[in-house]
């Protein structure tokens, strides 16, 4: 649980002080701006103060700051060029955070999905052999579909009546994804060149391997004495011991002028391709995309409106509607802009731990990751075993989903215990989750429990069903 915050001091509100002279003039510059931005973001009336909300958005940008490293790396090893990721993750958080900072007003910061970047780059592009442009026509085609559903309260809709033990189940199949791909990245989990599993033991004494697994345990301790930033010193630490000790780590300066793409590549921006997203192969994908992020980004802005105070008497989130359109939207604009969906990060409740309780502390984000734009020689001096630790961290966070699944619910939790399980045995999102749909309304209806589906639910698993049966699936 997170401890109430102190009480903001009186005269930290931006206040008038009672002046020593009689002023010549009305009250101008500073005072009038912040008096401003207090009504604007009710920052006093939220029992907050501009100094602590400051305080929250750096503490939320360093808990998060580490996706500019991870995304581009995710992402490069499907051919996106790196460069133009880095500012893309960086242009995509800026205005996600901003829109739901000036707009919302609620203290949730966006950015790229680490587990939609996983999926964007393990699943679409080397998963099913799609073209990097493809795949970003599936995000494109994502964040609209998102955000129509959002407008149209369809998304609301969804929420009460798609199964809960599926939704679950995904978050933990792509949890066990993140886990794999950055083992098998470092050299910890290989496949395996003889008979029996497909995978086994890689060499366990190599310095990738070494370092990833003791950044994972420092992570947990760090977060465990709730250091801000824990990840990212992590990898800051791991790097600056690479750079020390391995060759192929080399430094390439500090600043740089954002670059939309590297020499001998084309520029990521606008370069989806919809059309082709829009084939009946890839439709399937951009379903399982928009699923997911309903379920897992609708789920984290609640959480951290909740832990910020921000619900109403009814319990619903306050400014919920502008929160939630905010969100997809940003997918939109990461799509234009070559990266990958975009969902509210969860990181945003080490802010609200700080104290944030308005969008200032949002909208303070957005604005410190676009002067990260200028820094993109940092990313390329990270190496793989210095993100692994990070991602590996937030697949086991993801596992957490399983406290949630109904065990009292048998045939719904276990429906989600098959989609998590068969997401990372068949390294394909869309697999699982089809058979957790087939599963579930299977076992419904030899259970005797066919009241307890809804028409959604079926006629998903049949298009599903349908799409695999057919022959169409990748």
């Amino acid at each position: 649980m997170i401890e109430p915050h102190a009480q903001p001091l009186a005269g930290t509100t931006g206040a008038a002080v009672e002046p020593i002279v009689e002023p010549i003039a009305e009250p101008t510059g500073l005072g009038t701006a912040t008096g401003f931005i207090d009504r604007y973001f009710d920052v006093a009336a939220r029992g907050s103060s501009l100094r602590q909300e400051a305080i929250a958005g750096v503490t939320t940008f360093l808990a998060m700051v580490y996706s500019v490293f991870v995304v581009p790396g995710m992402l490069g090893k499907a051919g996106f060029d790196t460069s133009a990721v880095f500012v893309a993750v960086c242009l995509t958080t800026a205005f996600g955070s901003l829109l739901m900072g000036l707009w919302a007003r609620l203290p949730i910061a966006i950015g790229c999905a680490i587990s939609l970047t996983a999926f964007t780059a393990f699943g679409l592009v080397l998963g099913k052999g799609l073209k990097p442009e493809v795949a970003l026509g599936a995000v494109f085609l994502m964040g609209l579909v998102f955000t129509a559903i959002s407008v149209t309260g369809v998304r609301s809709w969804s929420l009460r009546n798609l199964p809960h033990g599926i939704a679950h189940g995904t978050g933990i199949g792509i949890g066990l994804f993140l886990l794999l791909i950055a083992a098998n990245d470092v050299g910890l989990v290989i496949k395996n060149p003889g008979a029996g599993l497909p995978v086994s033991l890689g060499p366990i004494t190599s310095l990738p391997v070494i370092l990833s697994v003791i950044g994972l345990a420092a992570i947990f301790g760090l977060v465990r004495r709730r250091v801000p930033g824990a990840i990212l010193l992590v990898i800051v630490a791991i790097s600056a011991l690479g750079l020390a000790i391995d060759p192929a780590v080399t430094f390439h300066g500090v600043f740089a002028w954002p670059s939309l793409s590297a020499p001998g590549h084309a520029s990521l921006i606008g370069a989806m391709d919809i059309k082709g997203a829009l084939s009946l192969a890839v439709l399937p994908s951009v379903l399982a995309l928009v699923m997911t992020a309903v379920f897992d980004a609708t789920g984290t802005i609640r959480a951290v409106a909740g832990q910020a105070g921000q619900l109403d008497a009814n319990g619903r989130i306050v400014n919920g509607a502008r929160a939630l359109t905010a969100d997809s939207l940003s997918s939109i604009f990461s799509g234009f802009f070559g990266g990958a969906p975009a969902a509210a990060y969860i990181e945003s409740t080490v802010g609200v731990a700080a104290g944030a309780r308005t969008g200032l502390a949002a909208a303070l984000v957005g604005v410190l990751f676009l002067a990260v734009m200028f820094f993109a020689p940092l990313a390329g001096l990270v190496p793989s075993y210095a993100t692994a630790p990070a991602l590996m961290y937030v697949g086991l966070m993801m596992l957490s989903s399983v406290s949630r699944l109904d065990m009292a619910d048998m045939v719904d939790a276990m429906s989600g215990l098959v989609c998590a399980v068969f997401i990372v045995l068949t390294a394909n999102i869309v697999t699982g989750i089809m058979l957790g749909f087939c599963t579930l309304v299977i076992g419904r209806l030899v259970s005797g429990e066919i009241r307890k589906l809804n028409v959604g639910t079926v006629v998903i698993a049949g298009v599903l069903a349908a799409f695999y049966l057919g022959g169409w699936a990748i």
